[in-house]
């Protein structure tokens, strides 16, 4: 054995070296380590040619909570049993009161035994339909409860139609994934196996070592080059932050961050943009709605000029030519966008003292949409709106390429298009590589005068944008399914890079 070896070994590799032809199990009662520690001192040997590890992946099928309980009193269809077994047959509201079961205890019971054609319902009352003695055996269920733990790959083909009725049951058994760790021993591990290694070699320097120093002693060789565990130091969720980059990108081109709280009245998420009472927009299909509860409105004053807007127009435009009614106004929702924080902000500005002026915001929206790989009832939007005199479309559409640009994004397009608070519009769109898709972001566009006259006072144009940010997080960290920014899969965490640009 090379002499060297021995020197780097630590003192874990030391302490298990005497036990290597033992079982796992009768090593870790040996030398009292837990699985982390040996597995580190494995590892270790590993790296010095000693031991070659194998860690296999097995899916293994347990009792759950309830499974733990049923194995102990029975399954609730096994207690039916035994009450019909000693009455005659018995109404189902007596069968569920002497059974003391939960209504789903009983109702699945009476599915299992019908399915088994143990047992015939007729006239509201549970019949028998096979003798005792076949009651009496044990069920397939119960039989496959008392052989657990086993392997999923172990299952005969009546064993896994058994497991695919378990599963449908609450909480009886668990399908979980177990490292299941072995290892053998390589020529130059088989020379070490068995053998007592002295520990005195010397780990720290301290002041009582040095103060009774030895010549004799020596000092643990350490291998710098050997692989390490890897070690996850704290830090935020990727979506925060990814959020406080962009957040930090507007800071930067000199907007202000807005904020609110993500439940609105109808009349900021929707009257103060333009947008009108009977728009599809407004209804259940899309916005969810905080029952029960009455938004206040803001002064008349700004209220009259809304209604006005969308009853007559302003400016030329001829409204919406309807009845603005105050109390749809009034009905409180989760903010379908970021876009009621521009309106707040808007009217809350004197225009002869804070503009020009520059906001930004990111924050959670909410729809009530479909959930797929590029949707979401929740997501992120960021809301931009830059009000000044000058201002033109071409700022407009600087300003979004700036942001895209330093976001990591460098195919972007933008296309004319139709929303009811800005003219003109366009819509932003960013190319998807895994799916070879355009993906639609947002729009922008100018308020129209109905939206910056009632809350302004006056006629200024103001750009305006408000972006889906989950999707531009998706394509920054190459994720196929937006799904997977709620999903908080801890091994994914970890390895998820900061984003810098």
């Amino acid at each position: 054995m090379d002499q060297s070896i021995l020197e780097k070994l630590s003192p874990l590799e030391r302490k298990i070296i005497p036990y290597l032809t033992l079982p796992i199990k009768e090593i870790k009662e040996k030398t009292k380590l837990d699985s982390t520690s040996l597995l580190r001192a494995l590892k270790f040997l590993e790296n010095k040619n000693l031991v070659k590890v194998n860690i296999k992946k097995k899916k293994l099928i347990e009792l759950g909570t309830n499974g733990i309980y049923y194995t102990k009193n029975h399954l609730p269809e096994r207690k039916l049993i035994s009450i019909l077994e000693n009455n005659k047959p018995l109404a189902i509201a007596e069968a569920k009161k002497i059974s003391k079961l939960s209504d789903n205890e009983f109702n699945v019971s009476l599915g299992i035994l019908k399915n088994k054609s143990f047992i015939e319902l007729k006239n509201g009352k549970i019949f028998l339909a096979v003798s005792k003695e076949i009651l009496a055996r044990k069920t397939i269920e119960e039989t496959f409860l008392e052989a657990l733990p086993a392997e999923e790959t172990s299952l005969n083909e009546e064993q896994l139609h058994v497991l695919n009725l378990l599963k449908k049951r609450k909480n009886i058994i668990e399908l979980q994934e177990k490292n299941i760790l072995s290892f053998e021993l390589t020529e130059a591990g088989k020379q070490l196996a068995g053998k007592k290694i002295e520990q005195n070699l010397i780990e720290e320097l301290t002041p009582t070592i040095i103060k009774n120093w030895k010549r004799n002693k020596k000092f643990r060789k350490y291998d710098v080059l050997s692989k390490v565990p890897k070690t996850f130091g704290g830090k935020r969720h990727f979506v925060n932050q990814a959020i406080s980059h962009a957040k930090q990108i507007w800071l930067d081109l000199g907007f202000k961050e807005m904020t609110s709280s993500k439940i609105q009245t109808s009349f900021w998420n929707f009257d103060a943009l333009f947008t009108a009472q009977d728009h599809p927009v407004r209804d259940l299909h899309d916005t969810f709605f905080v029952t029960d509860t009455e938004g206040r409105l803001p002064e008349k004053k700004l209220v009259s000029k809304v209604k006005q807007a969308h009853e007559q127009g302003v400016d030329k435009s001829k409204g919406w030519q309807y009845s603005w009614s105050e109390e749809d106004a009034k009905k409180v929702v989760l903010r379908t966008h970021t876009t009621c924080l521009s309106a707040k902000t808007l009217a809350s500005l004197d225009v002869n003292k804070d503009i020009p002026a520059k906001f930004f915001s990111i924050g959670k929206c909410f729809r009530n949409e479909t959930v797929d790989w590029s949707h979401g009832f929740e997501f992120n939007q960021t809301e931009g709106i830059v009000i000044d005199r000058n201002t033109t479309l071409r700022h407009l559409l600087g300003y979004l390429k700036e942001f895209y640009k330093k976001m990591g994004f460098d195919k972007v397009r933008f296309a004319p298009g139709y929303f009811p608070y800005t003219e003109p519009s366009v819509e932003i769109n960013v190319f998807h590589p895994e799916k070879k898709v355009w993906l639609e972001l947002g729009g922008a566009g100018i308020f129209r005068p109905e939206i910056t006259i009632p809350l302004l006072g006056t006629k200024i144009p103001v750009l305006a944008w408000g972006q889906g940010f989950d999707r531009i997080i998706t394509d920054a960290y190459k994720i196929k399914d937006l799904r997977q920014l709620y999903e908080n899969d801890l091994k994914d965490l970890r390895n998820k890079e900061v984003m810098v640009k």
